[in-house]
This record gives C-alpha cells, structure tokens and sequence, in this order.
C-alpha cells in the first residue's frame, strides 16, 4: 500500500509518501481501506518527536480516518464488506477494569492512532472492530473523520466531565482549531451562550456562523479577560473551554464563583503558572479529559449523521502532499479541518 511515513523525527521535510506493508487484521479486526485522512496538531507533535513518546520509526501519522471496510475476521459481526465507516482513534485494550467499566479513554494500556501506534496516513488500516461506527451508504468521508477526534474529546469535555447545561455561559479560547470550532458547535446544540475569544475577523466570522453569540477579537483586545468580564456585567462565565494553557490565568479571571475551566490540550507547552488564590477564593474547578468513551463517540456521531452537528472542513490535500498539509496547520491558517484524500 502507499503511506506517508517518517523515518526519524524533524520537520515537515522528513515526511515521505511511499510504498509500505499493508497490514493484517488480527481475530476481532477489521481491515479498513481509507478513503480520508484528517489532521490534529498531535501529527506535528509526533513528526517533530516532542510528545515524549517513544515510537517505532519509521512511523505512520494520523488518528483520523474514514473508508470501506476490505477485510473481515473471525468474530466481527454487524458489519460486512463494503460498508462505510469512521474510525474511532482512542484504543482501550478491552480488557481491563476501566474499559469494562465503560471508560475505554482511562484504559491502562491505551493507545491512540498516529501517536503510539500507527495511524491514517495510509491506503489501509487494521482496527478492532469495536472501534469502527457504520455511517450511511451516502455519507462525506471528509466529514466523518472530520469529526471523528475533534467532536468526540469537545463532546466528553464539555457534556460529560464539565456538565455543561441549557443557558449556562461558556467561553471558548480560540476560534480556529478543530476542538474548539467543535466546542463551539456543541455548545451552541446545548443551549449555552457562547462567547469565543479569537485573533482576526474571519476565524470569528466563522466562529459566529457555527453559532457563537458574541466574539471578542484578542488582537483589538489583549486584556480579553477583562472585556468578557465587563460583557458579563461583572458577574463572569460559568465554563471556559482552554487548550492553549499560557492563558490559563486569563481564562480563570473570566470565571465566575463556582466556574469550570476545561481543558483537553495545551499547544502552548506543558508548563503553566496560576495565582492559586482564585482557585479556591472562588471555588472553582479546573477539569481535565482526553478523548472520549465508546459511548460518548457513538453519541456524538449519531449527531454529526442527523445534521445536528455540523464540523468545519478546511481544505483538503492528497496523502502524497502531507507535509504541505502539516505545514498549513503549524502555521494556523486553517479554519475547522484540515484533510487528506487517500485513492
């Protein structure tokens, strides 16, 4: 089969498109020959070797992936041949008490496409069947596994972990990424006012047509705490949705008493510092996923199926131009996801 591969780690320049083993599903797998691959920011970050995980190179990028399934093993049942499905890229080993307790993203052997193991940057690929949601005969492989990661982890963080409600407000650092343009999405489906903290008129035009009710742009207002304060006649909001992590202190301060910050990332750096006063002075809560269950994925893409989730696509690239891909999301250019199609 044909995939993007790295041999060692570097920039976009180590990326090569070029022939690979096709893989063998194992009892309980299926083989799925990928039509669409979709980018995260943990691709860059395994590419550069900067997540501090030790992986066998030459390594495959990418957790996302939607196609047909070419490959049926001893077991599988409720699929066949030819169906179309998405890949859901967070592995719980099945076994252990956290995956038989329904919370396969705590699994003690876990593992996640294109970071520990390798992913969708490939014709083909081997996943247990348990992992695999069936979409309609008739469904846009680039939205599926548009959705697949970004929808799943907003979804877990948002309505499971931070109990997000109808009417509560929520406020999103960042307008442009695919968790937060989901977060966005998904607070808008639950009722929240949302507000969306962005740099530059059109990631908040697009921010504002996903639903968002008011926008503050970062670059006119670099105190942005303080203007959703004001906004918020100095009473503040009930969640902030931050995976930068160098904001933190800001996104605390827009809290109000009893508040939840969320968070699923930090692509500013691992390292942070807060004045640990606020924490407790105003009892609030910082909540920390990855991922999401079995059941918060199928949930969340029974929504995405019905239009009631409607994830943001960027452009798209062909596997053989995947570092040109990369490059557009280092850089922040894009606006929703960014995709690669696979022949």
């Amino acid at each position: 089969m044909k995939a993007t591969i790295f041999h060692q780690h570097g920039g976009p320049e180590v990326l090569e498109y070029t022939d690979f083993s096709t893989p063998h599903p194992k009892p309980g797998e299926v083989l799925v020959k990928l039509h669409v691959a979709a980018l995260n920011f943990m691709d860059i970050l395994s590419r550069n070797g900067q997540l501090g995980i030790k992986v066998d190179l030459p390594h495959i990028n990418g957790a996302d992936g939607a196609g047909e399934i070419a490959v049926l093993t001893k077991g599988v049942k409720d699929f066949k041949i030819g169906d179309l499905v998405v890949i859901n890229p967070n592995l719980g080993c099945g076994k252990c008490d956290f995956c038989l307790s329904g919370w396969d993203n705590m699994c003690e052997d876990w593992n996640l496409l294109g970071e520990t193991i390798h992913g969708t940057y490939a014709e083909y690929i081997s996943v247990p069947a348990r992992q695999i949601y069936k979409l309609p005969k008739i469904f846009d492989p680039h939205i599926a596994a548009g959705a697949a990661l970004v929808y799943q982890t907003a979804w877990h963080s948002l309505i499971t972990r931070g109990k997000l409600q109808a009417g509560e407000k929520v406020l999103i650092v960042g307008a442009g990424g695919g968790v937060n343009t989901a977060s966005i999405d998904i607070a808008r489906y639950s009722g929240a006012q949302v507000m969306v903290v962005g740099s530059g008129a059109k990631k908040l035009e697009n921010a504002e047509a996903l639903g968002a009710d008011i926008l503050i742009d970062r670059s006119k207002e670099p105190d942005w705490s303080k203007a959703v304060y004001l906004t918020t006649k100095k009473v503040g909001v009930d969640v902030v949705v931050d995976n930068v992590g160098s904001t933190f202190m800001q996104s605390i301060r827009t809290l109000k008493k009893g508040g939840r910050l969320l968070t699923v990332g930090n692509t500013s750096g691992p390292k942070i510092e807060i004045d640990n006063r606020y924490i407790f002075a105003r009892h609030l809560s910082i909540i920390g996923s990855s991922m999401s269950n079995i059941s918060d994925f199928k949930t969340v893409m029974d929504l995405v199926v019905a239009g009631k989730l409607r994830p943001t696509l960027d452009k798209s690239f062909p596997l053989k131009n995947a570092a040109e891909a990369q490059e557009r999301l280092s850089i922040g250019d894009n606006i929703g996801k960014i995709t690669l199609t696979i022949q």
